[in-house]
């Protein structure tokens, strides 16, 4: 079985480093176009068809698509449209419909030419990361910067156009809903709304986390995913 890790809006591989690190081989984390290198997608499904294009290259079967964020979306909208490509979906800070708050989307637009507004987004990611662990930081602001405030801000607007409210009850996938309690971007009232309305779908709820819950809460999260595909395994016997 194949874990492929999708990350959210203006965000890398690195943001599964704690998953990768523990799953090894079955593990495999994408960098989006864009993220830094490549033109980024302008939508949630052509994102979905890069990361169909990128599964079929590596020759994945048995896979289980795991997203995070934008990443949740993008692993829904595969889910909904290519269903026996995958064997599962894990879905982490993520809900069926993400708008974004327009005053998030003017500090990206204004940071792509202003350096002093360039730094106050940089200072609001670093404050996003307030609960992860200092190892990795410095890597995680780094890579945001090299992404930049652009990607991010086309991330968004991606984002703020998905709304499969009145299509998720038709993924008809196992399904894995991951959230934290602290989550103010993508609240615990979305895993809920995923979980209520997914047929067959588990949710975990961890506690004291925020959106960056992989990063947070690691072991929690890898703990979730390792026996959702235990059981996925278990049933396929």
């Amino acid at each position: 079985m194949q874990l492929v890790f999708v990350h959210g809006a203006g965000g890398s591989s690195l943001s599964f480093t704690y998953q990768v690190r523990y799953f090894g081989k079955m593990a495999d984390a994408v960098d989006l176009p864009g993220h830094p290198k490549g033109k980024p997608c302008t939508s949630v499904p052509a994102y979905a068809e890069w990361v169909r294009g990128y599964i079929w290259a590596k020759g994945y079967t048995d896979v289980v698509l795991v997203g995070h964020s934008m990443g949740g979306a993008i692993a829904q909208w595969y889910g909904l449209h290519y269903p026996e490509e995958l064997v599962g979906l894990v879905l982490i800070g993520t809900g069926a419909r993400l708008r974004v708050r327009p005053d998030i989307l003017q500090m990206c637009q204004d940071a792509i030419t202003d350096p002093v507004k360039r730094q106050e987004w940089l200072q609001m990611r670093e404050q996003g990361l307030a609960k992860v662990p200092p190892e990795i930081k410095p890597l995680l602001l780094e890579r945001t910067n090299q992404v930049g405030p652009a990607v991010q801000l086309n991330d968004f607007l991606c984002c703020d156009k998905f709304d499969i409210m009145d299509r998720v009850r038709e993924i008809r996938l196992p399904t894995l809903v991951i959230v934290g309690t602290e989550d103010i971007m993508t609240p615990v009232k979305y895993a809920d709304y995923l979980a209520r309305n997914i047929p067959g779908a588990q949710e975990v709820v961890i506690q004291d986390a925020t959106h960056s819950v992989a990063l947070e809460k690691p072991e929690e999260v890898n703990r979730a995913i390792e026996e959702f595909v235990q059981r996925l395994q278990a049933s396929r016997r």
